[in-house]
């Protein structure tokens, strides 16, 4: 009988996963949540972060947080959008935003990948996405034009949209789009009981636990806060405010680093482009 090149025989005798796990997940992150160590609730996880990584998009970049949070972010335009001849519209031109979760993204999926909730999800964070950065972006320098960016969230440790906020600001930055200022993104949650405390750049397990969640968006450089987004259990106004200036606090201590990695990548650049001019003079 010939062989069908184009199936992958199988194994003729297989035995569930199940056998080889040594604990089984839901057990495992409870022993992982119960055995992680008590840290300072206003204490910023280090971020990593790199501008100017794919060759494919106009500007790029990928943010990365201690614990398992890694955003991967690119910009295109700005394009044309408006047909010739007809009119501007009044606000310039038009963000376009997108979010999207890697089916492996999460250890514990919060969702089904590829259902409703998920889709929704996207769609919800994506509108997040837009209503931090449209403030930041010079969009009447762009009549008529399109701009896009995208984040791609390949692993969720927690605070993924505050990572996609700082990713995809500084995408649209390195892709020489005009800006009023960086906009970064800091998370914080509360934990349950009326005495929890609020937890700056809340992990994922932290997330999962939180009676209130809070997602600020800050320009640093004019001091203005872009966008706020939370919900939860009520808390006294007290709490609320002090999250608020925790969560300022926690961008003016980033800022720093998303600016060091754009300058890096525009130094990257310039360096790419001096050696290549002089390989084409010579």
């Amino acid at each position: 009988m010939p062989l069908d090149h184009r199936r992958v025989r199988g194994p003729e005798e297989s035995q569930p996963p199940e056998l080889w796990a040594g604990v089984p997940a839901q057990q495992q992150e409870e022993e992982d949540e119960d055995g992680a160590a008590p840290r300072d609730p206003y204490a910023l996880r280090p971020l990593f972060a790199r501008a100017g990584l794919l060759s494919q998009a106009e500007g790029s970049a990928y943010v990365e947080l201690s614990g398992g949070t890694k955003v991967l972010c690119a910009a295109w335009g700005p394009r044309e959008a408006a047909e010739p001849g007809a009119p501007a519209p009044a606000g310039g031109g038009r963000l376009l935003c997108e979010f999207r979760r890697a089916p492996f993204a999460g250890r514990g999926a919060r969702c089904r990948p590829g259902s409703a909730a998920e889709r929704e999800a996207e769609r919800e964070a994506a509108a997040a996405l837009r209503e931090a950065l449209e403030p930041a972006v010079r969009l009447a320098r762009y009549p008529r034009a399109r701009l896009a960016v995208s984040a791609l969230l390949l692993q969720d440790g927690g605070s993924a949209l505050a990572a996609a906020i700082s990713g995809a600001a500084l995408a649209l930055a390195d892709a020489g789009v005009e800006m009023y200022d960086l906009a970064v993104g800091c998370a914080l949650c509360r934990a349950p009981g009326p005495d929890g405390a609020w937890l700056l750049q809340p992990g994922e397990a932290e997330e999962r636990r939180a009676a209130s969640r809070l997602t600020l968006a800050l320009l640093p450089a004019l001091n203005q806060v872009s966008a706020v987004l939370g919900g939860g259990e009520g808390g006294p106004p007290d709490a609320w405010a002090q999250a608020v200036r925790l969560g300022l606090d926690g961008c003016h201590r980033l800022y720093p680093v998303l600016r060091h990695s754009l300058l890096r990548a525009a130094r990257r650049r310039g360096a790419d482009t001096g050696t290549a001019t002089g390989t084409g003079t010579a």
